[in-house]
């Protein structure tokens, strides 16, 4: 299975599903490796999975990520193989322990610590599995013992919501092995003052969440930095702004 140098991260709620089956068929046109999408309260994981599947024919489809606490872990084995066998081995499974509001509020869950979680989640998938080294498994990882794990346990890692100090160290992590798909937020905007306006509505909703925040913390940012919306250092950091040419380098 080949990602590809570059690939396309968006939330999966923000599309219809026939703006979605647009949007991917562009994508794919362009050349793009991969496209990996969420999950939160809209649509399923494994359903959009299919359904995205369904809407193209070589580009590799990636949940970035699907929600652990949102089905047991031999339905995301069972998702993994299916999605797999159906198309021709173009689905990637990411999965992340998700957020205290997203599991607790609105799924009805009690949040557990998120490493052991994940491990005793992840041994229950590969449980028997005599291939399991080889399924295409990746995990949202911020912090080093995830990422220890991902290197571990799958093959590599998502990072979401990070900067290239963070890259940097996930690779010292992962190892030369691995996959390490880094989300990386971009703004087509010569405007300073108005990217990084763009920048703040996008990041609102992840400032209050502990798992960003502890990591951002570790990044060097200042609780300053990571209230009222973040000030313009972490904003700049957190998202790339400017002319194609800019922007290019950034993303890889």
């Amino acid at each position: 299975m080949d990602l590809g140098r570059l690939g396309v991260w968006y939330a999966a709620d923000k599309l219809t599903p026939a703006e979605w089956s647009g949007f991917i068929k562009k994508v794919e046109t362009l050349g793009y490796g991969t496209l990996w999408y969420s999950e939160s309260r809209g649509f399923e994981s494994m359903a959009l999975g299919s359904f995205l599947l369904s809407q193209s024919a070589t580009i590799c489809i990636g949940s970035s990520i699907a929600n652990i606490y949102a089905r047991d872990a031999y339905a995301s084995r069972q998702g993994l193989h299916t999605l797999s066998q159906i198309s021709g081995d173009r689905f990637i499974l990411g999965l992340g322990v998700s957020h205290i509001p997203l599991v607790e509020k609105v799924r009805g869950h009690t949040y557990t610590k998120p490493l052991s979680t994940m491990r005793n989640y992840l041994e229950r998938i590969y449980e028997d599995g005599n291939d399991s080294d080889s399924w295409p498994i990746v995990l949202a990882a911020l912090g080093p013992r995830m990422l220890a794990l991902s290197a571990e346990l799958t093959r590599g890692a998502v990072p979401y919501n990070v900067t290239p100090e963070h890259t940097a160290r996930a690779k010292e992590i992962l190892g030369p092995n691995k996959w390490l798909a880094v989300e990386q937020k971009v703004c087509l905007e010569a405007s300073p003052t108005t990217a990084r306006a763009l920048g703040r509505g996008e990041l609102e909703r992840y400032l209050g969440l502990p798992n960003y925040r502890r990591c951002w913390l570790s990044l060097g940012f200042s609780e300053d930095d990571l209230d009222h919306g973040g000030s313009d250092r972490f904003i700049d950091a957190m998202v790339v702004s400017g002319s194609v040419d800019v922007i290019q380098p950034r993303a890889g």
